[in-house]
């Protein structure tokens, strides 16, 4: 059985998407949710998918091993960051090299780094008047958004349309991929 763990910060959509995705599935297994977040909504979502979930704080992230030996027992096959919105630190890439991705919602490498998140991405890619924009999946590596590339879908981004209209267009993209993306990934 292939293990996943997700990170994610906020409400936790595509968290339970890939949970409920692999819910029945005898070779992939959505085995604990992590968050940074306390109050985080994806907290709920996994208890009402009787997933484990977990909160930490930054020193257990980044100061400490707390976080990476959590990991260790778990034994992920693979982590996933979905809406997780801390860097990730080099010592836990390290012991878990080329095991842990994101997804991104535009087209990386545009509108990706530092502070670029959310709605935050959406309001850039109308005020950049973009004719497309989309999602990425990637590798993570020691930068925000420059991994290396697995996965992206495009959609058309109208004259017409605000931030919200864009952020209903990557959502509906990250529903329909992001969990086909990740069983063809640990299935391969």
């Amino acid at each position: 059985m292939k293990r996943i763990v997700i990170f994610a910060s906020g409400s936790g959509s595509n968290a339970e998407n890939l949970i409920r995705f692999f819910q029945n599935n005898d070779k992939v297994s959505v085995i604990q949710v992590l968050t940074n977040n306390p109050h985080a909504k994806v907290l709920e979502r996994a208890k009402n998918l009787n997933i484990s979930a977990l909160s930490f704080n930054r020193v257990a992230f980044f100061k400490t091993d707390d976080v990476l030996n959590i990991l260790k027992a778990s034994k992920p096959d693979l982590i996933i960051l979905a809406g997780f919105l801390w860097k990730f630190p080099q010592f836990i890439l390290n012991a878990f090299p080329g095991k842990v991705i994101n997804i991104h919602p535009a087209l990386l490498p545009k509108f990706g780094g530092k502070g670029m998140y959310g709605m935050h991405v959406h309001e850039a890619v109308v005020m950049k008047k973009e004719t497309e924009t989309g999602i990425t999946i990637h590798y993570v590596n020691e930068n925000y958004d420059e991994g290396a590339t697995i996965f992206q879908a495009k959609c058309a981004v109208l004259p017409t349309d605000t931030p919200e209209d864009v952020a209903a267009k990557i959502h509906k993209l990250e529903m329909e991929h992001f969990p086909k993306v990740v069983d063809k990934l640990l299935n391969a």
